[in-house]
């Protein structure tokens, strides 16, 4: 049986990640915070820092088993007995050896991840995630289809598609990540598809087509950017430019005006000046986008970037201002995503509601609010209604809401004259 929160569990697997040094404190964190809980647990490590850094894991007190990529769905097969033992064991294989692709999904209330590709091809300066995760490898659009179908059997309202690099979906198996969108949009049990995150490069008009002329695919787009720099981009080996990405924003803003994008960027990236970093302000200061993810750059073993900064050929950027660089485009990030919201204002949309917020009780909402995302990724709330829960409704936006800390968008059930609500229950 699976046990949660504080309760002992006699078998303890924690799946780690890799992408910067703080990830990989976080999981050796988790592993001693558990052991402090059940000093008892079996403790099974697997996922990226397993596959990278096998050595320092093993070498810490109190876990058992330190499993690869390859191997973490074997741990049955590797493992004979859950019983604390003296020597760490150590199952990671080769992950160039990796052909299979390995389906996962999870769910959270009403919106389900579904893995439908794994590993990448690209090979960027500052990442290890092809290490870790071997050569782009896809699901067939058949068996995508069989589980989404499965998961509207059980209740699931929306699906974020999601993978390493999603963009690549199919092109081991003949097919595109379009071909598959397509199928998708003919399965009408499920009310809402979501793409997690795509390349620019690989962001085509016909994707952008679909999802403006579809019902179910969700005009929120994820792309990743890095550097608003050309040069630090080429160092990077990101495989766009500026003009190419600004392209791709004016296309899907010209088919799907209210469209929510978002951008992922790197701040002090070892060949980021103060120019660079200004041209990655400005670039973005000017984009019709709605949010940003700001990462600060973290040296990754084995990479180009990090032998780079090892070998003296650049310098480290200084912490303070590396930290500056971040919150000045979080700053940025607040003000756009606040300015996306408030052109929202005004709108009917369709919300799916997602749970309740215990955090808001207010004397004209003794219950609380609920809380969901629109189609087009503004998150909104309303007072509880619990047979709303797990819905999806018609709305109007009403107003900007920031009191808990957190912007949300008031919204209202929709009305016409004396008529009632719309519903919309897929």
């Amino acid at each position: 049986d699976i046990v949660s929160g504080n309760r002992p569990a006699d078998v303890t697997v924690i799946n780690s990640c890799s992408v910067t040094a703080e990830a990989d404190r976080k999981c050796r964190q988790l592993v001693r915070r558990s052991l402090k809980a059940n000093p008892d647990t079996f403790v099974v490590v697997t996922g990226c820092y397993a596959q990278l850094q096998p050595g320092p894991l093993a070498e810490m007190p109190g876990v058992d088993v330190v499993l690869g990529m390859k191997d973490k769905f074997r741990l049955f097969d590797v493992v004979s007995t859950f019983s604390k033992r003296p020597r760490t064991q150590v199952e990671v294989s080769c992950i160039e050896d990796v052909s299979f692709f390995e389906s996962s999904e999870s769910t959270a209330r009403t919106r389900t991840f579904v893995k439908v590709q794994d590993g990448c091809d690209y090979s960027c300066s500052f990442c290890t995630i092809p290490l870790a995760r071997g050569r782009s490898r896809s699901d067939s659009i058949g068996q995508v289809i069989d589980r989404v179908r499965r998961l509207a059997d059980s209740g699931s309202k929306e699906v974020v598609l999601s993978g390493v690099n999603l963009g690549l979906f199919g092109a081991d198996e003949g097919a595109s990540l379009f071909d598959l969108l397509v199928q998708l949009d003919r399965v009408e049990d499920i009310g809402r598809f979501r793409i997690s995150s795509i390349e620019p490069n690989l962001l085509t008009d016909e994707i952008v087509d679909l999802v403006a002329e579809s019902e179910r695919i969700v005009p929120h787009f994820h792309v990743p950017l890095q550097s608003g720099d050309d040069q630090v981009l080429g160092h990077m080996r990101r495989r766009y430019r500026t003009s190419t990405y600004a392209d791709r924003v004016d296309y899907i803003l010209k088919r799907c005006p209210d469209a929510c994008i978002g951008a992922d960027v790197i701040v002090g990236y070892p060949t980021e000046t103060d120019e660079k970093f200004l041209n990655t302000f400005r670039f973005l200061q000017q984009l019709p986008i709605a949010y940003l993810h700001v990462f600060t750059y973290s040296p990754r073993p084995d990479t180009v970037a990090e032998a780079r900064l090892s070998n003296g050929e650049v310098p480290p950027l200084d912490r303070r201002e590396s930290r500056r660089r971040n919150g000045a485009l979080r700053g940025l990030s607040e003000s756009k995503r606040k300015a996306f919201y408030e052109s929202q204002v005004g709108r009917h949309s369709n919300v799916l509601w997602e749970e309740r917020s215990q955090k808001s009780l207010t004397q004209s909402s003794p219950a609380g609010q609920m809380i969901g995302h629109t189609d087009n990724y503004v998150k909104v709330t309303s007072p509880i209604r619990p047979n709303r829960l797990g819905t999806f409704e018609s709305v109007q936006l009403v107003a900007i809401d920031d009191s808990e800390g957190v912007l949300t968008v008031r919204a209202e059930p929709a009305s016409y004259g004396h008529a009632a609500a719309t519903t919309l229950t897929p």
